[in-house]
């Protein structure tokens, strides 16, 4: 039986980022062992087949009218997202003893900060030049996108509040990437354009020191006195256990509780409070300015309901604006650009009802339960329609249509949340699970909160953490 430094459970950002910090950090001699379930689809497969991977996604919905997109093989579901990066703002991270609601994250923003920073760097992340809703240690590595014809108003009048998104979706053609070619296709990019960690952290894998064991499910986390010993997975229909000093757990925020679950590690909260945002489109005609001058698929960002006492009451919210044809096209002679298209995204608090568990019916599978956002989310939505003809006042408006409440955005957080007491959280502030203390896990199913703002750089910037962490412990 062989015995590793460390097994690491998945290939996506998590994983990923981790490694990078991990491997940056350990000397010559160290093996490591990844598992990952999928296998390594090519971008160019991936566009001959129109899929973004070969390995269906399983899970048992008990809720469906709620989804829970991800995505398997090399590279997690950085094959199909749209690459969108804003950091958290720091009140994101303390709810509780800024607004009353929620919990505080166990890291603040200054501790996040040199990891943001670092993440935006490896991503090539382009960003806005002038100032930043967010505090930064130094400037984006990427020019910012230009922005629309609807941006430039909206800009105008909110200059603090205001600004084009930070993507990872590059300005200026990388080494490894073009530059975005602003079709709108994102998740499955024509271009190769988007950061994706195929295209460029496939090197990690490729290291002497890394054996990365393809089409390998992870059944568990084998354990012996209050430490992880390895990882029992599948591969050829056969049953395994690889050993290992430290086991690190880099799945969705699904299959993370899941395997500890069927390693028997049990606590309270193990599996609750799934969440992600709340978001609704909103399609504004518009009388006589163009719209689709941009060089991204998202241009503009807007934080005007964002931050605020409000948030004591009601969700904040952060608003992207479309720059895309499928979106802004109107078909009326003479005004066939004149449409803005706008997404408005709302932070939700988590609840112990929306939860996943082993499946009673089909254990080797989890069951994901998630009967509805909170009153707390719904009573942000609910100000929309009253808010929205101040937000839109720079704008010449002559329509506004409201699509119905989203069923996704694609953002799976919770279930193994980060804290300072063991009992009521699974890991701590670097990611170390409470009670077995050489098992560590990673990516967004650690998020306490639910901020309005993607989570990719953020679970990304918390991987690096806990690598730098783990050797300065």
């Amino acid at each position: 039986m062989e015995k590793f430094d460390v097994i690491i459970i998945g290939t996506g950002f998590a994983s990923s980022f981790f490694l990078h910090g991990y491997l940056s950090r350990v000397g010559k001699q160290a093996r490591i062992l990844v598992l990952e379930r999928g296998k390594d689809d090519s971008h160019q497969w991936q566009l001959k087949h129109k899929r973004k991977s070969s390995t269906p996604a399983k899970t048992i919905n008990e809720t469906p009218d709620k989804r829970w997109p991800y995505y398997i093989g090399l590279g997690g579901t950085s094959r199909a997202w749209v690459a969108c990066t804003p950091r958290m703002m720091p009140n994101d991270l303390q709810l509780k003893s800024k607004y009353g609601i929620g919990v505080d994250w166990p890291v603040s923003y200054d501790e996040l900060e040199q990891y943001y920073t670092e993440a935006e760097i490896m991503m090539a992340v382009s960003g806005p030049s002038d100032n930043y809703p967010f505090p930064r240690s130094q400037p984006y590595p990427q020019p910012p996108h230009n922005l629309n014809g609807p941006d430039k108003l909206l800009k105008q009048a909110y200059p603090d509040l205001y600004f084009q998104q930070p993507t990872a979706r590059p300005r200026i053609a990388t080494a490894n990437r073009s530059a975005c070619c602003a079709t709108g296709v994102c998740t499955l990019c024509p271009a190769d354009a988007k950061f994706t960690i195929q295209n460029e952290m496939a090197h990690l894998y490729q290291d002497a020191r890394v054996n990365l064991m393809l089409e390998t499910e992870a059944l568990a986390v084998e354990t012996e006195g209050g430490q992880a010993t390895g990882v029992r997975y599948k591969q050829n229909g056969k049953e395994q256990v690889a050993k290992a000093d430290l086991v690190v757990l880099g799945a969705n925020a699904i299959f993370n509780p899941y395997l500890l679950q069927r390693s028997s590690l049990t606590h309270p909260l193990l599996g609750k409070r799934l969440h992600e945002q709340v978001s609704q489109y909103v399609k504004i005609d518009l009388d006589g300015v163009d719209n689709f001058q941009g060089s991204t698929m998202i241009t503009g960002h807007g934080y005007m309901l964002y931050d605020g006492p409000h948030r004591s009451k009601h969700a904040a919210c952060i608003i992207e604006n479309f720059n895309v044809p499928f979106y802004t096209l109107r078909l009326e002679r003479g005004k066939w650009r004149q449409r803005a298209y706008m997404k408005f995204i709302f932070e939700d608090l988590p609840s112990n009802n929306n939860y996943v568990a082993v499946s009673e019916k089909s254990p080797h599978l989890p069951k994901v339960v998630h009967p509805n956002h909170s009153a707390y989310a719904q009573r942000g939505l609910d100000t929309l329609p009253e808010v929205l003809p101040k937000i839109l006042a720079p704008l010449p408006v002559e329509d506004v249509t409201f699509s119905s409440v989203n069923d996704t955005e694609g953002h799976i957080q919770g279930t193994t949340i980060m804290g300072n007491d063991p009992k009521t959280s699974i890991v701590d502030k670097n990611l170390i699970h409470h009670q077995v203390r050489n098992l560590m896990v990673l990516g967004s199913s650690v998020f306490p909160t639910c901020s309005p703002a993607n989570p990719t750089l953020t679970l990304s910037a918390l991987s690096l953490l806990a690598a730098d962490r783990l050797f300065s412990s």
